[in-house]
């Protein structure tokens, strides 16, 4: 993926570092790859003369219990229904758990999937790639984010990325399979924006899209200088495809990275106290401030993670002991930091006129079992759990599908990972015929054939 920082500077030879590399481009071929997000052009099934809606994807690492958020089964043994008490929103007959006050109060603005579900093992990792690219990775096959699908199809917008992830891509969460959070076999090029940092921090800043002092017409020499040796050690690199990628984008790595529309809309900086602290003065609640910042300023995709792993943090993974969370979590900490950021969210979209183009799907990898387990928490569930949309084309204050009695197994209208991938296509206005090159060239289309948006949503 690529990234907008370091964990430490590596030097070279000649005085050049790491960084030097992320900020004025780099050799594909060597892993250091800045670059390749302009390395190919947009492409695939779409209208030129559209634009298309953007989306923002909050994906919530851990998996949320649908029992104790959008589901609630109050009538159900105390061993089902948990301890949290549901509440009413502002649309008759939906009722969410006390722990999303602020939310409760845009249920018309919103819609719940209540029998997602999936057949795969219940791990992580298998929900991760299945949310995140509507299919399950076998015999080796990777395939691409949905957000690198629309990079593919749509490019960029000048000079901001056309696909962000923030703040850090997914780590271990046990499985050690890939999380489909990268172009897969789309390539390289097409990976997300990375921003590998805590917007939430004091001293968070955007000095890593500034041209860094260092960077002068000598250091700019030193690089083809660099170029030439390696040349000399790889081969004829002046004829390779790694060299044609790096002239050809050089100059937009550069300009985004010295573009002061992309330093504004990284800059967190400039939003009012008052609204950042209505997201909430966390990792999760500024990466949704952030996330309508780049948006608003041109990005069409923005991924956001509430978490990058399950161990040792407070996160939606309530096993009930160590090293994962405890349900009480929900109410404490994870409850009120995702009701802040969402509600957040889309009180802004809404106020700037940006809601009917901006989809927002809040989702996790899977739910939790109906009955607590003995030390307390809920255990991976993947037989049915709950997905949030919002915004961009969606019908709100509806319901769609139905669990059983106690949140085990949907009831009626099943929904998969793949038709929550194919909706968002369809909204962004994406043909779901459309087909990509695949390994070795053969055809893949961006969804399994003959699956179906969920048109109760539209």
């Amino acid at each position: 993926m690529l990234r907008l920082d370091a964990d430490k500077p590596v030097s070279f030879c000649d005085g050049f570092n790491r960084r030097d590399f992320f900020h004025i481009g780099a050799l594909s071929g060597l892993g250091l790859s800045l670059v390749d997000l302009y390395g190919l052009k947009a492409m695939g099934s779409v209208d030129a003369g559209k634009d298309p809606m953007n989306c923002i994807f909050l994906f919530l690492v851990g998996g949320p219990s649908q029992l104790d958020t959008w589901d609630m089964k109050p009538d159900a043994p105390a061993e089902i229904r948990g301890p949290f008490k549901p509440i009413p929103t502002n649309v008759d007959g939906i009722r969410i758990s006390e722990i999303f006050p602020r939310m409760a109060r845009h249920a018309d603005k919103f819609s719940l999937v209540r029998s997602l579900y999936h057949d795969a093992a219940a791990v992580h990792d298998t929900g991760h790639q299945m949310m995140q690219t509507g299919r399950l990775f076998q015999a080796g096959m990777e395939h691409p984010h949905a957000g690198c699908v629309i990079n593919k199809l749509r490019g960029p917008r000048g000079a901001l990325p056309a696909h962000v992830l923030i703040p850090r891509p997914i780590g271990k969460t046990g499985g050690n399979m890939p999380h489909g959070q990268d172009a897969g076999y789309l390539g390289r090029a097409l990976d997300p924006f990375v921003l590998n940092s805590d917007p939430s921090l004091p001293d968070f800043k955007v000095r890593d899209l500034l041209p860094p002092d260092y960077i002068s017409a000598n250091r700019l020499n030193r690089r083809r200088n660099l170029r030439e040796i390696v040349d000399g050690v790889v081969g004829n690199f002046e004829n390779s495809d790694d060299a044609r990628l790096l002239d050809s984008s050089f100059h937009q790595a550069y300009t985004l990275i010295s573009s002061e529309r992309a330093r504004e809309a990284f800059d967190i900086t400039l939003e009012d106290d008052g609204v950042r602290d209505r997201y909430g003065r966390n990792k999760f609640g500024q990466s949704c401030l952030l996330a309508r910042r780049l948006v608003e300023r041109g990005v069409r995709f923005v991924t956001v993670n509430m978490f990058e792993t399950v161990f040792n943090e407070i996160t939606w993974d309530i096993h009930g002991s160590a090293p994962f969370s405890p349900i009480s979590c929900y109410s404490d900490l994870v409850g009120p930091m995702f009701d802040n950021g969402f509600s957040s969210l889309v009180e802004d979209l809404q106020n700037r006129g940006m809601l009917e183009n901006t989809l927002i799907v809040a989702m996790g990898e899977f739910g939790r079992t109906p009955k607590i387990n003995p030390a307390g928490g809920r255990d991976h569930w993947p037989g049915c759990w709950t997905t949030v949309f919002a915004g961009g084309g969606i019908q709100g204050g509806r319901v769609v599908g139905e669990s059983d009695e106690i949140g085990a197994l949907p009831k009626d209208r099943p929904v998969t990972p793949a038709e929550v991938v194919a909706t968002v296509y369809h909204l962004l206005g994406v043909d779901l015929e459309t087909e990509l090159d695949g390994p070795g060239g053969r055809p893949v289309p961006i969804v399994d054939y003959n699956v179906e948006p969920i048109h109760e949503l539209i």
